[in-house]
């Protein structure tokens, strides 16, 4: 199969997805309706999962000077005692720890090594609406009148995605009435024992105000982000907008009720600059029938096509594996073409194996809130128990693409 795949957003997963293609002798063009590679957005947490991925691409060595390595996640009671524990990450047992890095950090390194890989990055075009698909491609518009062909159209343009716009004209992302605050406060400030012994990152559960995240970020760990998820079920569309276009009452809403929370997160609060808050509005998208067209020469993928809750910290992580497995198909398929219909095929496999990977993650997801939320008479046994997860952190892609081939 003679193969150009055209890229829809130059984000974490589109040129993550270009670097997986470059890798596999695939050629590709990224479109991206901004101006210039996004700078702005906070710290992400990497797994041990995606982190393989990146390790593979180059990607990770050259952003491991500027992140923050750890490997637990701790949480704590509203009278700051210990309450559990979740394992982020541990090079020990899966080769990686977790990793803490701004998304600037990896935007900047992605896209200069794309740069050096020589794939094209169109800025300022913003992609309309597909015009025509046939057996062999795709061919659709830009707002300024533009059009262009390829192979195969892929929509890595997140949760807003035009492209899925195209598959699914009349569904809507749906806004959960919640928002993730967040700022960056330095470490010092915490007031917090030097010698590690009180674990960081950590979330604070309180019963009436809900949870409060401190989470170290940069190489030494000398800043911190600090947050609070925000819920207003009452307020409009024009009510969430306002909160998002003034960032003034974020000190507040960090601030509220400190008094009952401990010492650590009143001394987090203590000192915040706007500057250093950012905002995060969380939405959700049903589970899809289907991440590609009918002739499977559209495609969407990463926020795109599923959104995860944060629960396990799995939203980008997955985006990762959604990319990097999709240029192992299409690099299977061009070795192995076995003709007309071989790409609808091999996507079905593809989409199967990846929604069975998420949906885990979802049952996952269930199992931290649980155990965060009211204990539940008689599952106490239950939910002490550690959580397996070599089955998320420790697996071998080309392995399990090749295991999703053999089945489709």
């Amino acid at each position: 199969m003679s193969t150009h795949i055209a890229i829809i957003g130059a984000g974490l997963s589109g040129l993550t997805l270009a670097l997986a293609l470059h890798a596999q002798n695939i050629p590709c063009t990224l479109y991206e309706a901004r101006s210039a590679p996004l700078n702005i957005g906070g710290a992400i947490m990497l797994s041990p999962n995606a982190l393989r991925i990146l390790d593979t691409l180059g990607v990770f060595a050259r952003i491991k000077p500027d992140g923050y390595a750890f490997d637990t996640l701790y949480f704590r009671s509203q009278e700051d005692t210990p309450l559990d524990t979740f394992e982020f990450g541990s090079e020990a047992k899966y080769g990686f720890p977790g990793f803490r890095v701004y998304r600037h950090v990896l935007i900047r390194e992605l896209s200069a090594m794309v740069a050096e890989a020589g794939v094209e990055i169109q800025y300022q075009k913003k992609f309309t609406r597909v015009l025509e698909e046939s057996e062999s491609g795709v061919t659709w518009e830009f707002d300024d009148g533009a059009t262009a062909s390829a192979s195969c159209l892929v929509g890595a343009d997140g949760i807003h995605s035009r492209v899925r716009g195209y598959l699914y004209p009349d569904l809507q992302p749906t806004f959960t009435h919640t928002m993730a605050v967040t700022a960056a406060v330095p470490t010092a400030q915490l007031k917090v024992p030097s010698d590690g012994s009180y674990g960081l990152p950590v979330t604070i559960l309180n019963r009436t105000h809900g949870a409060f995240v401190i989470a170290p970020q940069q190489a030494d760990g000398s800043e911190v982000l600090i947050g609070r998820q925000k819920r207003a079920a009452q307020l409009d569309r024009e009510g969430w907008d306002r909160l998002i276009n003034d960032k003034e009452w974020c000190i507040d809403f960090l601030r509220d009720s400190a008094e009952d929370f401990p010492p650590i997160v009143r001394n987090a609060v203590s000192e915040i600059s706007t500057d250093k808050i950012n905002l995060w509005p969380f939405y959700i998208v049903p589970k899809l029938e289907s991440w590609a067209s009918a002739s499977a020469r559209v495609v969407i993928l990463g926020d795109a096509a599923h959104a995860i809750p944060p629960s396990a910290g799995q939203g980008i992580n997955q985006g990762f594996e959604d990319v990097y497995t999709f240029a192992l198909i299409l690099a299977r398929l061009n070795v192995n073409d076995q003709g007309e219909g071989a790409l609808r095929r091999v996507l079905r496999g593809w989409q199967a194996g990846r929604q069975e990977r998420i949906d885990q993650v979802m049952v996952l997801n269930a199992q931290i809130d649980r155990r965060r939320g009211p204990k539940v008479p008689g599952q106490e046994d239950e939910e002490s128990k550690p959580f397996e997860l070599e089955w998320l952190y420790k697996v071998d892609f080309e392995e399990m693409v090749d295991g999703w081939l053999a089945n489709a």
